[in-house]
Parts: C-alpha cells; structure tokens; sequence
C-alpha cells in the first residue's frame, strides 16, 4: 500500500482532500445537510449567477452521503495511480480538474436552459473524465498492451448504467467530464507523440 501511495501520490492526496472534507461535513451537521453542503461549497445555479462561480471547483471535492463518497473514491482509486503514472503527475491532475470543472460548468448551463435547478456536489465528473483519458489512450495501438481496454469499457458501462438507473445522479456532469477528459488527455497524447517524432 505505501508502495501504491509512492507511486501514485496525486491521487492519494485527492483521495485525502476529499475524505477531509466529507469529516469536516458531517461534524458541522452532515454530508446531506443542505445547509452544510451551501456552506461548504457546493454548486447551485443561482448562486453561481450571483457570482460565486468558485462553486464549480469546490463542488468537485463534497459528497452526499457515505455511499456517494466510497463509491467515486473507489473508482479513484482503481483508476487514478495507472493513470497518473502513465501521464504524469502534471498531465494526470490537469485531466482530473479541468474534467471536473467542465463538467459542473455543463450542469449549469444546462439547468439554465431548462430552468430547472438543483444542488450538486460530488467527484463524479473528474472520474469520468479519467475514464475519458484511458479512451485518449486506447487510440494508440502501443498503449493498449499497457492498459486493461475490456475493463475500462466495462466500468465505465457499469457506470454510466448505474447513472441512468438513478434520476438523481447528474449524468450531465457525467457525460460533460467525460468528453472533456478525452480531448484534453487526446491532446496531450498527439503533443507528447509529435515531440517523440521530432527527437527521433
């Protein structure tokens, strides 16, 4: 385990950050307080039209309960320190954040065509876009011998079947995360394999 931790040092400290928070939550009144989850950041529409738009990167790190926290730190964990080795760390965290911050960014321009508004937290769309990083990867027949391809197709079927079952999972955030982590980690990838042309 220490180990794993050495290696993948990113997402163990995601991992830490996020585990901090979901404590400090439910000592303050619990993670599925409404009260609790405005305070400590959590993304609601109006607000963010108020100008709070810090909203869209606090959110990524707060949690609805201990079932919504174990299940997005645990598919951080199977997926993040493969991830994060074979990016690197810089690459690696970029993905994570920028994957996040589209995704809530695309739940609120959504609820704002529809006009139809509701609190929202959780990891879920910088997950998905790892999941989206692993696709940028599995484009280069090189990478695919590195990666399991079957599992992650299968995971990320699992969850996005698992998205859809529940109306309350925000599938938006999910799906927005997803197509932002496989363009940026695709253009990450052409980068880093034009570079290794060039020095050839």
């Amino acid at each position: 385990m220490i180990d794993r931790v050495k290696r993948a040092p990113v997402t163990f400290i995601i991992i830490g950050i996020n585990l901090i928070i979901f404590i400090l939550e439910t000592m303050a009144g619990g993670s599925t307080s409404t009260r609790v989850a405005v305070s400590f950041g959590a993304q609601a529409t109006p607000l963010l039209a108020a100008g709070q738009y810090w909203r869209l990167f606090t959110a990524m790190f707060l949690h609805f309960g201990i079932t919504h926290l174990a299940c997005n730190m645990i598919s951080l964990y199977n997926l993040g320190p493969a991830l994060e080795r074979l990016y690197g760390r810089g690459r690696y965290i970029a993905v994570y954040l920028f994957s996040g911050l589209a995704g809530n960014f695309c739940t609120w321009f959504i609820e704002l065509l529809r006009e139809d508004y509701a609190l929202s937290a959780g990891a879920s769309g910088a997950i998905f876009g790892l999941f989206g990083a692993y696709i940028a990867l599995a484009l280069i027949p090189a990478m695919r011998e590195r990666i399991s391809v079957r599992g992650i197709v299968i995971t990320l079927v699992l969850n996005l079947a698992y998205g859809l079952t529940y109306p309350s999972v925000n599938m938006v955030a999910h799906l927005g995360g997803l197509v932002a982590g496989a363009v940026l980690a695709g253009i990450m990838v052409l980068l880093i394999m034009k570079k290794s042309r060039a020095s050839v």
